[in-house]
């Protein structure tokens, strides 16, 4: 049915060749994997993943070697730290994962998800978060400017994607229907790992999910070292510099254990400066330099065997930083300007988070199998300025209160329940707003609350089923200020809006190592403060958003089919999808004569698209491994290509591994397609967009790292991006690509 769609004749001419590849690929990967799982018992086999069930949402230990071998529980507790065994395979290969809400792994869903691995961040060198996640299959990550990134899932940014930290919403009511900067708020320094969901995931956490979900899981004390060695106290110090841009990136992390008490504490210092593009005589890109700081400490403490508790601090800050909103390079340098200009800085932009969480095995008298309570504090900060001196500064302070509860229960052979229930409440402040108004009124409150049920069942011996069901409610009030007649008027609004969705897959066992998934999910959003209320002069160049108070929810309906296989030797996902956009919000131009002013509506569209992700290990711990991914989007209103819809690409490499993780060697070539189809609205007019469409690029990168010393105490590392030298930009970036450049990297644990 799936293929049906994908092939009617507006598409054909566009997906016919891809999909006719992507089966190809399953074919071949199928009989490959056939036959590997039949070589000879002494050739060398991929680790298996160590699948740890986690319970109840995202969290840090999985623990409970700390505890009596006859007391310890069955299952862990939500989203084990990962093995070695685990970290070694990275590209979304590792097993255990909380983004589900229930304790599965990624090959036995119907989802299309994936895990970027600690270990697969360090060997990036990752000094920001557009970094640690960039090639993820699926995953485009754009930067408006230096310090900012907005990453893509199955072509759609900004409020249809939801970003998690630890299972606390990143997004709030002011995030901006395009590309944004909040997902580098996070430091990369405390990330333990990243969970990628595509396509789905609003049945299990709420509104914003049409895209896709991205949970970030931050690191925790180790509770390996405290089972072996007992209390034990531990420091790492890691340094990366960056030729491209002179940037020094620094943190340092301290941890450790003392009777049931465990501590994670770090903090990091990132200045990058102007960076080189490889761009021939444009050699440098003026305004990509900016600072940041970063601080963050989490404290487990184990009540007893079956109970945890966690608080969480986190702070980041950026200082300085200038958008890059030109093409091929804006603004100056602050420091070389005198007079008024359209240089502009987000001085500082700030993310606070704090948390209480408490976890539970076997509750209420084992009445529960896993039940986590969370209450969390988020505030994001950010002052705008315009012009030097400045001729325009906007302030923007957002405080979200968040509450969940989540519980899971094993139901015999009726198969397993997960419910849960959350609540956030956004209070907007903004103070400031000179010459022009406030982009969000300052009266401005946004508050969603909703509830889920989700069921796994096994249906026969070989055929998994999952459904789940939501009930979401949204109410917001405000006064924005609206254009009557000329004369700008007050106008209060009190809008609400609830809706129920639902999702259901199946996952079918052809052989143990080779399955075949399928799944409908229904996603949904209500129309945040930035949709309805803002007078946000700071969009694209010289683009003005306008206030669009009769707007509706979007609801989304994703169809998808794919196959996953494990064998021995390879690993693969591929997916072909469609996603029905129901009510999309859009913008528009209300008047021809004003092209630069932008309002929104409600206009019905598509994405459709195929994804395959892949390696195959060979002899003396080389493998091949790589990914391929292509969108279409469309405008079924205006016939238009959806704004900037990512071009087709992939990453094609040769690694080696040694088997005890002392060192690793990776040979790739990342490689995107020219994107010219191009939307009138945005697009067209956005200088981040060469005339004509971004043109296609392929770049020759490699990475090497090694540990030595005593427990590998020591650990450098190697990395070299563009080695050719190839300029080249993501399209929709406001950053140019990097030329040549030279990473280097030095970790000591001590």
């Amino acid at each position: 049915m799936i293929l049906c769609i994908l092939c009617s004749p507006g598409m054909l001419t566009e997906m016919k060749t891809v999909i006719a590849g992507l089966m190809l690929v399953i074919s071949a990967s199928v009989v490959a994997g056939q036959q590997v799982a039949e070589g000879p018992a002494d050739e060398p086999t991929l680790p298996e993943i160590e699948v740890r069930p986690p319970q109840g949402g995202p969290s840090e230990l999985s623990p409970v070697e700390l505890f009596p071998q006859d007391r310890r529980p069955a299952f862990d507790l939500p989203l084990s730290y990962p093995s070695l065994s685990q970290q070694e395979f990275g590209d979304g290969f590792r097993g255990d994962t909380g983004i589900f809400r229930s304790p599965t792994s990624i090959f036995d869903t119907p989802a299309a998800a994936s895990i970027r691995s600690l270990e697969e961040i360090r060997q990036r060198q990752a000094p920001d978060m557009f970094h640690a996640l960039q090639n993820e299959v699926g995953v485009l990550i754009q930067s408006t400017a230096a310090g900012q990134a907005s990453p893509f899932l199955r072509g759609l940014t900004g409020q249809q994607i939801l970003i998690l930290i630890d299972g606390i919403r990143l997004n709030n009511s002011i995030f901006r229907r395009g590309p944004n900067q909040y997902f580098n708020t996070i430091d990369p320094g405390m990330v333990d790992h990243i969970e990628i969901l595509r396509g789905q995931g609003s049945v299990l956490w709420g509104s914003d999910a049409i895209g896709g979900v991205i949970n970030i899981v931050t690191r925790s004390p180790d509770w390996q070292f405290a089972d072996c060695c007992g209390d034990y106290f531990g420091e790492e110090f890691t340094e990366y510099y960056n030729t491209s841009n002179s940037s020094s990136y620094s943190r340092l992390n301290v941890e450790g254990w003392l009777g049931r008490g465990g501590v994670f504490a770090g903090g990091s210092f990132f200045n990058p400066r102007d960076l080189d593009t490889g761009f021939g005589d444009f050699s440098r890109q003026p305004g990509t330099n900016y600072q940041q700081w970063a601080g963050d400490i989490k404290f487990n403490y184990l009540l007893d065997e079956l109970q945890m508790l966690t608080i969480a601090l986190q702070h980041f800050e950026q200082e300085d930083l200038p958008r890059s909103d030109r093409f091929p390079g804006f603004p100056l340098d602050r420091g070389s300007l005198n007079s008024a200009s359209g240089a502009r800085f987000f001085d500082p932009q700030q993310r606070d988070l704090a948390y209480l969480r408490y976890q539970a095995l076997e509750p209420l008298n084992g009445q529960l199998d896993a039940l986590t309570f969370t209450a969390s504090y988020h505030r994001q900060r950010e002052i705008q300025t315009r012009g030097i001196p400045t001729t325009r500064f906007q302030e923007t302070d957002v405080a979200t209160v968040g509450l969940s509860l989540v519980a899971s229960k094993e139901v015999g052979c009726s198969g397993r329940l997960t419910a849960g229930v959350d609540w956030y409440h956004d209070d907007v402040d903004s103070p400031f707003g000179g010459p022009t108004a406030p982009i969000i009124p300052d009266d401005a409150w946004y508050r969603r609350w909703g509830m889920f049920l989700n069921w796994d069942v096994a249906l026969t011996d070989r055929l998994d089923a999952v459904a789940g069901v939501r009930y979401e409610s949204i109410e917001t009030a405000g006064t924005p200020v609206i254009d009557v007649a000329g004369v700008p008027t007050a106008f209060p609004i009190h809008p609400a809006y609830d809706d129920w969705i639902g999702q259901v897959g199946l996952v079918y066992e052809i052989n143990p190592c080779l399955h075949l998934v399928g799944s409908i999910s229904e996603g949904f959003r209500a129309p945040n403060l930035d949709d309805l209320m803002a007078n946000n002069p700071n969009v694209q160049q010289e683009g003005v958003s306008l206030p669009s108070l009769d707007l509706t929810p979007e609801h989304s309906i994703n169809y998808e089919v794919g196959i996953k296989t494990n064998f021995d030797r390879l690993r693969t996902q591929a997916f072909v999808y469609w996603i029905d956009l129901q009510d999309n919000i859009v913008s528009i131009v209300p008047d021809p004569a004003a092209p630069t002013t932008f309002a929104s509506d409600n206009q019905d569209s598509i994405v459709q698209g195929v994804e395959f992700a892949g390696e195959y290990l060979l002899p003396c711990g080389w493998s091949i491994y790589g990914n391929f991914w292509y969108t279409y989007g469309k405008n079924l209103v205006t016939t238009a290509p959806l704004s900037r819809i990512p071009p087709m690409q992939g990453i094609l490499g040769l690694r080696w591994r040694d088997p005890d993780l002392h060192s690793y060697f990776t040979l790739y070539t990342w490689l995107s397609d020219r994107q010219d189809r191009l939307d009138a609205v945005r697009d067209v007019t956005d200088e981040r967009i060469p005339i004509g469409g971004t043109p296609g690029f392929a770049t020759l990168n490699a990475r090497y790292g090694r540990s030595f010393g005593c427990c590998d105490q020591h650990r450098v590392s190697v990395s070299l991006e563009n080695i050719t030298d190839q300029p080249y930009q993501v399209h929709g970036s406001g950053v140019l690509g990097t030329g040549f450049t030279a990473r280097l990297g030095y970790t000591w644990d001590w």
